[in-house]
């Protein structure tokens, strides 16, 4: 579902600078604001500096704090929770094996379809052209 603020931003949480940069270029020349952390205790600083995105990228495997992590800290977060906004995990790991996958939004398989992230990006925040 789109935002329906008109939020056109996205946290990418990744901790392979190549990825996370590669990422923010492609999203960023789409139109959308992005920004990123190398972790999840990172990402929950940006989530307190940044306006709310309406979409989070999130690495599975991170140093310091992890994706499963993350996803603990913001599920138990009132700000996120009323916030709404969706979680889509972008990892190697196998899905069935990702501890709570029940807060997803989705999840893209690296390597990664650049059309289907667009797609998925899309899909939660919308058009940048809308």
């Amino acid at each position: 579902m789109a935002s329906q603020t008109g939020c056109k931003s996205v946290l990418v949480v990744e901790d392979d600078e190549l990825i996370r940069q590669s990422l923010k270029t492609f999203l960023a020349d789409e139109g959308y604001a992005v920004y990123t952390a190398k972790e999840g205790a990172e990402a929950l600083k940006k989530l307190d500096e940044i306006p709310h995105p309406c979409l989070i990228l999130l690495d599975y495997y991170m140093p310091v704090m992890d994706g499963r992590e993350f996803l603990e800290k913001i599920k138990k977060d009132a700000r996120t929770l009323v916030a709404g906004i969706p979680v889509v995990l972008v990892s190697a790991a196998l899905e069935r094996n990702v501890e709570g996958k029940d807060h997803l939004a989705g999840f893209i398989k690296k390597p990664i379809d650049l059309e289907l992230l667009l797609s998925v990006v899309k899909n939660h925040c919308g058009s940048v052209t809308e």
